[in-house]
Parts: C-alpha cells; sequence; structure tokens
C-alpha cells in the first residue's frame, strides 16, 4: 500500500492534553518494554520532544545505510513519508516501519508524481530520439524512486549527489535530475557542467525551457525546489556580511544558484555539522539549512556565533507534524497491534525503486 492513499486519523483529543511529563513518560516506557525490537530513526531536522528520543540521528543518506543494516523489527521513523518509504523498501520484509503522522510529507516530493515523470520520459525520447537517464533525488515517492530505477537511473542525497551526478556523466548520456533543480545545477555546475548546457523540464506545461540549441544540453532539471531553502535569498547575505564581515555563510545545496554562489561553504546537513564542530572557537556562521537544526547547533556550540541566514525563517512545517503527542499515540498503536501508521510500498514499485536506492549506496 502506497502512504498517500491511507486516510490518516485524527489524533484523540487525549495526546493533545496531555502534559508533556505523561507523554515523555509514555514514550520512555514503551521504549523500555520494547526494548531491541523497536528502533526509531531520527532526522536532523526534528524538533526537540522528538529528537530526545531518537536512538540514531543522520540526513537521509546516513538513516537510509542504518535502516538497510537494522535487525529491528519495528521501526518508527521521525522524519517525512518519501524517508519511511525508503526505510520499507530497503529493510527485511517481516519488519515493520511507521510514520507517526501520516500527514507528515514533503512539498518537494510532491512537485513531481509518477504518471507526470512518464510523460517527460515520453517528450524527451520523442525531442531527442533516444532516453534520457533519470536520477532522483531521495526526497521523491517510491513511485519515482521506481521509475528511475526501471530506467538504469539511481537515487542520490545531497551527500552524495556529486559522486553519483560524475557517475552518470560518465555513462554519455543526457541526464534528467528531479525533482529538485537547485541541487542539480549546483552539483552539476561545480563538476564543471556550465549553465547553459542545463535545460529546465516544466512538468506543469509540459515544455523544456531552454535558449539554445538542443542538441548542446547536457542536464535536464526538473523544475522543483524545496520550500524551505529557497526562502534564502542573496540580500540575506549582503545584509548579514554588512552587519558581520568577518561571518562565514554556509548553505545547503538546495539554494539556489546565486545563492550557493555567494556562500563561503555549501554542503549536505552533514557537511554543515561537521563544518561547525570543527570550527574555530569564536568564529562567525551564518547557516542556510531548516530553522530545528541551525537551533540545535547554536545550543550546541556555546563557543561559536550561531544564527540563521534568514533571521525570519520557519522550521520544516511537514517534518514538523511529528511532535511528542503523535509519537506517543503511534507507539500505543503499535503496541495494541493497529498498523494504522503502517508504511508498506508494494513489491512492484519497491522492486525497482530499490535498484536506484542500491545503486546510490554503491556508488561511494
Amino acid at each position: 500500500m502506497n502512504i498517500m492513499t491511507q486516510v490518516p486519523e485524527r489524533i484523540p483529543e487525549y495526546y493533545l492534553e496531555a502534559t508533556t511529563e505523561e507523554l515523555e513518560k509514555k514514550v520512555s516506557g514503551i521504549k523500555e518494554e520494547m526494548g531491541a525490537r523497536l528502533f526509531m530513526p531520527t532526522h536532523h531536522y526534528q524538533k526537540d520532544e522528538v529528537a530526545q528520543f531518537a536512538d540514531v540521528m543522520g540526513d537521509s543518506l546516513q538513516l537510509a545505510r542504518i535502516c538497510k543494516e537494522h535487525e529491528a523489527e519495528y521501526i518508527i521513523f521521525n522524519g517525512v513519508h518519501f524517508m519511511a518509504e525508503t526505510a520499507d523498501i530497503l529493510t527485511a520484509d517481516h519488519q515493520k516501519v511507521y510514520l507517526p503522522d501520516l500527514n507528515a510529507g514533503c512539498s518537494m516530493a510532491d512537485m513531481a508524481n509518477i504518471d507526470q515523470a512518464l510523460i517527460c520520459d515520453r517528450e524527451l525520447t520523442g525531442i531527442f530520439g533516444e532516453s534520457v537517464l533519470p536520477l532522483t533525488y531521495v526526497n521523491s515517492s517510491a513511485a519515482i524512486k521506481s521509475f528511475v530505477g526501471e530506467r538504469g537511473g539511481s537515487c542520490v542525497t545531497s551527500g552524495n549527489a556529486k559522486k553519483v551526478i560524475e557517475w552518470a556523466l560518465a555513462q554519455g548520456r543526457r541526464i534528467l535530475f528531479l525533482p529538485d533543480q537547485h541541487l542539480g545545477r549546483n552539483t552539476a555546475f561545480e563538476l564543471g557542467v556550465p549553465l547553459d548546457r542545463m535545460a529546465v523540464w516544466n512538468p506543469v506545461n509540459r515544455r523544456l525551457e531552454f535558449e539554445g540549441d538542443r542538441r548542446d544540453i547536457q542536464i535536464i532539471l526538473w523544475k522543483g525546489f524545496c520550500s524551505v531553502h529557497e526562502k534564502f535569498w542573496p540580500i540575506h547575505i549582503k545584509n548579514i556580511r554588512k552587519r558581520m564581515p568577518d561571518v562565514n555563510v554556509l548553505v545547503h545545496p538546495e539554494c539556489t544558484h546565486e545563492v550557493v554562489q555567494m556562500a563561503d561553504y555549501d554542503g549536505s546537513t552533514k557537511y554543515i555539522i561537521d563544518m561547525i564542530n570543527n570550527a574555530a572557537p569564536g568564529t562567525s556562521w551564518a547557516i542556510g539549512t531548516e530553522m530545528n537544526l541551525v537551533n540545535r547547533l547554536k545550543e550546541e556550540n556555546p563557543h561559536l556565533h550561531i544564527e540563521s541566514l534568514n533571521p525570519i525563517m520557519c522550521p520544516c512545517l511537514t517534518m514538523n507534524r511529528i511532535d511528542l503527542p503523535h509519537l506517543a499515540w503511534c507507539l500505543d498503536k503499535i503496541v495494541a497491534g493497529d498498523t494504522q501508521n503502517l508504511i508498506k510500498v508494494d513489491g512492484e514499485t519497491s522492486r525497482y525503486a530499490k535498484e536506484s536506492l542500491e545503486r546510490m549506496l554503491s556508488i561511494v
């Protein structure tokens, strides 16, 4: 069953009215009772009330690797739907993956559905006379991952996008990169592909956006984006450098090309964390990524001056649907044998999606 076909239940009032202490006691008690049978991977963007119960925290690439090797019977994924789907695809059939709130989606992943991808594939084949090699960011549905895997392509994360695109370029074919145009553009540019050899596929009007000779196109970027990272703009960098001339600007490659080019450093979530952990005491940092992570880095590194690149930035709204009440409710349902929050990708979709994920994990 695909997650998007499930109808989320309304959370009972009990969990909304319970005190933080009561909910924390419930979560801790069930975790202790289930022991090694329960595993709780948690994304770095989660709020602290959930992150405190994580068995492991990581970015998409780290958590994909960990889930693939873990043997727990029950996996509660504190993330968003595509992450839980990925965990289900990579784990054994007897393992069960749950998402505490089925409404925890991803706006970027929703910008590319399988019908749009099939239309794009058909149209591009008609334009170029041959199929393109698709790559997809892991921030995509299981159906998109399956589409990519069936055509010999690979998933990528921000942590290994450079290596995967290098692998794809070596195949000597045009590349379709979906659904995040910014990660594709920034990574390809870093690898030496000029901007005038990159086109954009608009899935809404089914049009290839490119000025010039189409025969020069090397990479076609799906017109999608992260609603969080697009909120960092060049003016934010100009303003903070005016206020703090010695500031280090550190951003995620899901930001626009202009922002990445103006920044001092750019890289994956893990890269950002490692940079801050290794920063010289007393240095100043403006970070362009999700607010929960920025605040956590600030609290954990009082010897540094850290702030968000965008001072009025909000956390990832869909990621933040996973909260303490939903986590406690999900655990209660697992104990009761309720499978409402179970994430299960069908076998046919999982087969090719796993190929694209395994290819990603093998390109190191």
